[in-house]
């Protein structure tokens, strides 16, 4: 299988809709579940561009509880999607394989992986500039990685934790 192309849009305002009516419909299918929902990535950070694909986060109590919300959440079209190199989170997506429309990430509350998100995001949200420097290298990582989606998610990395540990000293 061959990387799906790196396609960067504009922010989209509706970005926020779809994730909002993602959420309602995962909250339909676990109600009863203690999880928290927060939308990440860079369709959450209001003017920043990105690839059009929704990334939400699910924080549980512990990975093993993902198994038994597997199936309620194929009810609403999302599908698992099993990664052993990811040993903190789960993912699920909505769409085909490299036509993805929303990403779900479930990890437990408190994990490294959730606080990492949440620090990552709430930076770039209120740091205008870090967000600009960060959309120019997207941009030039998907002009240089455009038939290549993994090596532009790995190179982007290296920016990704250095705004991680700025976000750590600000706030820890």
């Amino acid at each position: 299988m061959t990387s799906p192309n790196v396609i960067l849009k504009n922010y989209d305002p509706n970005w926020e809709l779809q994730f909002e009516e993602e959420k309602r419909k995962v909250l339909s299918v676990l109600s009863g579940q203690q999880i928290q929902i927060e939308h990440i990535g860079s369709t959450s950070v209001k003017g920043l561009g990105a690839k059009p694909i929704i990334d939400i986060m699910i924080g549980i109590d512990q990975l093993d509880e993902v198994d038994a919300l597997i199936k309620p959440l194929s009810t609403v079209d999302y599908e698992y999607v099993p990664k052993p190199e990811l040993t903190d989170r789960r993912f699920l997506r909505k769409g085909k394989w490299g036509q993805g429309t929303v990403h779900l990430h479930i990890c437990e509350f408190k994990s490294n992986e959730w606080i990492e998100k949440l620090l990552f995001r709430d930076y770039l949200r209120e740091n205008p500039k870090i967000a600009e420097e960060y959309m120019n290298l997207k941009k030039n990582l998907a002009k240089e990685f455009q038939f290549d989606r993994q090596t532009y998610t790995k190179k982007k990395e290296p920016f990704i934790r250095e705004v991680i540990t700025c976000a750590k000293s600000k706030f820890y």
